[in-house]
């Protein structure tokens, strides 16, 4: 009898980790309905490649200043020219958003950030010489420095030397080619903003002290506003003419602060966010940043891939998990995971900011200072800012609830109508939701979302899977006259009865509850930026069987148009899916999604590594869930994750899961 043991060669391995089950074959995809390569793309109209550059030094480059050797800069620019790359001035810009002439393909925006002494010495020069049009971003507080004093560089003391005095700006900005914009007047450092000590860009961070707190609303706008009047009056005393750039440092945004810089006549903000820009409005202005002195073979391989999509690998974590009431404990467990993302070497994480230790789905705590709802630890700015800082993560979304919170019982919540008695009652067996007819509930949640955002630092918003209503709901007062406002009545057992009305009546609902988290998100980006991407989740069955929006108002179609993110529940056995039909399961699921022009490049497939259905839940095992993922790999799923991620107990195990996330790993001989 043939067992796993009597395999040999390299198919061993492979056969203990799959269980001796034989291998399936991967579908053969056509040449031409395979992925077109970033570097074949192209060029959108109006797209603008912005590049950021720091000090430019002739040899030793220190990366504390981010420092380009000259002679990489001058085979940067000579390799831009020879590939048809056109710098274009802010004028140029500006004068396409409004109606002017069009910009050109593969337009390019240089830009300089800091105001070294460099640009004046070694890379003006140069841009005379290829007539070429920058920016240069100074800060203020390092300008009005003394020459006998050094500046202060975010707690380094530098020769006043390093950086460009007045006359020098002057003769940089009188060359014609290069406009001065704002830096900040002294917003340029790492504040605290948070009790654990965290420090964080102060331009965009409400700071925290021991003895106030958190900085209000007011007093950062007054801070912020008191930054931008010297800064634009210090470059309109240089140059004649008010700045028009604003330079986010660390490339920071600032929902609030663009509003501001946008009252004081700044018409481009930009920042450090990836991919080309389209300049259409004050907020978009992104940037590739040129540190660690790239030879050209590395910075070559970065504008090919310009516009190519980040491949988001997900690892989905419940911040219940790192929670403790020792504060010792908590921070073992935050070093823990921290260390776990990093080995993962992955880029994206979804990040609870809520409390549910009861796991019933209904939100009582929170994980941030809020106007609402108790908070059971102001943890969720820290550990996002450690998984920013310490683990490399670039895409963190805060994972919210959309409708389950646990508020005053006076507060409407969603009710169905129950087709077995008639009877108006909540579902026992469904979220318990505040219903989204009722405005004081979206006001009260819509001010939970905006104390998120202004208390935090985070990429962008996944909504939970609670924002669903069913076939019998909602059925509160609110909500039957929204239905009867809309034309259909405020009878939901006779809606039902009429085929065409009971479909409309649940597109209706649909567009409903998106129009909500969009709100949420508008409420968002106000104060934290319009950078902020959002994703929701997506159950499988309105992907597999479009009628069943009926049932969960939700659809795939909507999702995909309204959402950067679309993240369906790939959990096979969460819908009782058998083991052997798992693959098939998926496939079509993958299968559905590609039938969307676009679909697989919007989409991030959850997969479950918790097997819920029994008492307790059990670890889903490591090769089943590695099945899953070759599964989606095979059909061209370039974008997935799992949930949820226990690192406590390396589950999924590390060693197994990592090669599969992360395409930086290798193994260890």
């Amino acid at each position: 009898m043939t067992t796993c043991r009597s395999l040999l060669g390299p198919l061993v391995a492979f056969a203990l980790l799959m269980g001796c089950s034989a291998p399936a074959k991967p579908p053969f995809v056509a040449p031409g309905d395979r992925p077109q390569s970033a570097s074949e793309m192209p060029w959108p109209e109006g797209g603008v490649m912005g590049l950021a550059y720091h000090d430019v030094q002739d040899q030793n480059p220190d990366n504390t200043f981010m420092t380009v050797r000259t002679a990489n800069l001058i085979d940067q620019l000579a390799l831009l020219r020879e590939n048809g790359y056109q710098p274009v001035s802010v004028d140029q810009i500006l004068a396409a958003r409004n109606g002017g002439p069009a910009l050109p393909d593969k337009a390019v925006l240089l830009s300089f950030d800091d105001g070294f002494s460099s640009f004046h010495t070694r890379v003006l020069p140069i841009l005379r010489a290829y007539q070429w049009p920058a920016v240069l971003a100074p800060v203020g507080s390092w300008l009005d420095t003394p020459a006998d004093q050094p500046v202060d560089f975010g707690g380094l003391a530098v020769n006043r030397l390093h950086f460009a005095d007045e006359a020098q700006l002057r003769e940089i900005a009188e060359s014609g080619l290069v406009e001065l914009g704002a830096h900040t007047y002294n917003l340029h450092f790492g504040a605290l903003a948070n009790p654990q000590g965290n420090l964080q860009p102060a331009a965009s961070s409400r700071l925290f002290s021991d003895e106030q707190g958190y900085e209000s609303e007011e007093e950062y706008r007054a801070r912020l506003t008191q930054d931008i009047v010297g800064i634009t009056d210090r470059l309109t005393r240089i140059t004649g003419q008010a700045p028009r750039v604003w330079v986010w440092p660390y490339g920071s945004a600032s929902g609030t602060a663009l509003e501001l810089v946008g009252q004081h006549g700044y018409e481009l903000a930009l920042t450090l966010e990836s991919g080309l820009s389209t300049m259409t409005d004050l907020s978009t202005g992104a940037r590739i940043l040129l540190d660690a002195d790239p030879e050209l073979p590395g910075f070559a391989s970065q504008i090919n891939q310009v516009q190519s999509t980040p491949t988001h690998r997900v690892i989905h974590v419940d911040l219940d998990y790192v929670y403790d009431p020792d504060p010792i404990a908590q921070q073992a467990n935050l070093d823990l995971l921290v260390q776990r993302i990093a080995d993962m070497r992955t880029s994206t994480v979804f990040l609870q900011a809520y409390a549910d230790p009861s796991g019933d789905g209904t939100v009582r705590e929170l994980y941030f200072p809020n106007r609402h709802l108790p908070v059971r630890a102001d943890l969720f700015n820290r550990v996002a800012w450690q998984l920013k800082t310490r683990a490399n993560i670039n895409h963190l979304y805060a994972w919210m609830p959309v409708l389950s919170y646990e508020l005053s019982p006076d507060r409407p919540r969603v009710r169905r109508i129950s087709p077995h008695t008639g009877d108006i009652e909540t579902d026992p067996d469904q979220y318990q939701r505040l219903s989204p007819f009722d405005p004081e509930n979206r006001r009260i949640i819509g001010e939970i979302y905006e104390d998120l955002a202004a208390s935090s630092h985070f990429t962008g918003l996944l909504f939970h899977d609670d924002a669903l209503l069913s076939d019998y709901e909602d059925a509160s007062p609110l909500a039957l006259e929204a239905y009867r406002n809309a034309g259909f009545g405020n009878d939901i057992l006779a809606i039902r009865e009429n085929e065409d009305q009971f479909w409309d009546w649940s597109r209706f609902k649909s567009r409903y509850l998106i129009d909500f988290t969009q709100e949420l998100a508008g409420r968002v980006r106000a104060i934290r930026g319009p950078q902020i991407k959002t994703a929701r989740n997506l159950f499988a069955e309105p992907i597999l069987n479009p009628y069943s929006e009926t049932w969960f108002a939700q659809n795939l179609d909507d999702f995909l148009e309204t959402y950067d993110w679309t993240a369906p529940m790939a959990m096979p056995l969460m819908e009782s899916v058998p083991d052997t039909k798992a693959r098939a399961w998926l496939t079509q699921l993958v299968q559905e999604v590609r039938k969307r022009p676009d679909g697989l490049n919007r989409t991030i497939f959850e997969l479950q590594a918790m097997d819920w259905r029994s008492l307790p839940a059990r670890p889903v095992s490591d090769h089943v869930l590695l099945e899953w993922i070759e599964t989606l790999q095979w059909q061209g799923v370039r974008h997935f994750g799992y949930y949820p991620d226990d690192f406590h107990n390396d589950q999924p195990a590390l060693s197994v899961i990592r090669p599969s996330l992360s395409n930086a790993w290798e193994p260890k001989p």
